[in-house]
């Protein structure tokens, strides 16, 4: 029988290693898995590499992983916004690295990753630092530069519904990069509002099935 369902957050990062590569979802604070990216905090693996789209704001979720000094790199589009001190704080004393990717191009790196695919060509950062070391390829007249895959050992995701297969809908704009990331890692954990017996959730409806789904873990009332 199937059954992705783990009973506790801390159980569900009790494997994940130093070093590794996490996918944390997320736009801002919405989709963001802030209580599975504070097990991990409290797991106490260091030295990892965090993709995302922004870099944490206030204290808590993944700017409380950076504050804490877990976190050596961050690979993200929006590493400062209206709250982001602690990457602030880490990237100015030198104790964080940073690679700044456009959010188009980090979405795509990943959907590569998730695809098997080799990577591809994007106009984007033509003639910018952001190309500099990257392979340069003229199409039909304009220049383009050449993009790898972005694959995570681990992607920490929030959904709203699921069942014990890992089947997932979504809520509204938390959807977000969900879903891109849990095709893209070798190692898929979700955090959901409720789980659901199995045929509750109408088909159609369903965004992430199951098979790229490794472990469920139930917050309860939260949304």
């Amino acid at each position: 029988m199937i059954d992705k369902i783990v009973g506790s957050l801390e159980a569900a990062v009790a494997d994940v290693r130093d070093g590794a590569t996490v996918l944390c979802a997320g736009f801002g604070a919405a989709g963001a898995p802030d209580e599975l990216i504070d097990a991990l905090q409290a797991q106490g693996a260091r030295d990892l590499v965090v993709v995302a789209n922004n870099a944490g704001n206030g204290r808590t979720g993944l700017a409380g992983l950076i504050a804490s000094g877990h976190v050596r790199k961050v690979i993200c589009s929006y590493p400062r916004s209206s709250d982001s001190t602690a990457f602030d704080d880490a990237y100015q004393a030198g104790k964080i690295e940073l690679e700044l990717v456009p959010q188009g191009t980090i979405s795509e790196r990943m959907r590569c990753a998730a695809a098997g695919l080799g990577g591809f060509y994007s106009p984007v950062g033509v003639g910018t630092r952001l190309a500099e070391g990257k392979e340069a390829r003229e199409i039909d007249g304009r220049l383009y530069v050449f993009e790898k895959p972005l694959n995570g050992d681990v992607a920490l995701l929030k959904a709203d519904r699921a069942d014990r297969w890992g089947n997932l809908t979504y809520r509204k704009s938390a959807r977000n990069f969900n879903p891109t990331m849990a095709m893209a890692a070798a190692l898929s954990i979700v955090q959901v509002r409720e789980i659901v017996a199995l045929g509750a959730l109408d088909p159609e409806n369903v965004v992430t099935p199951g098979i790229f789904i490794d472990r469920v873990v139930q917050l309860g009332g939260k949304r």
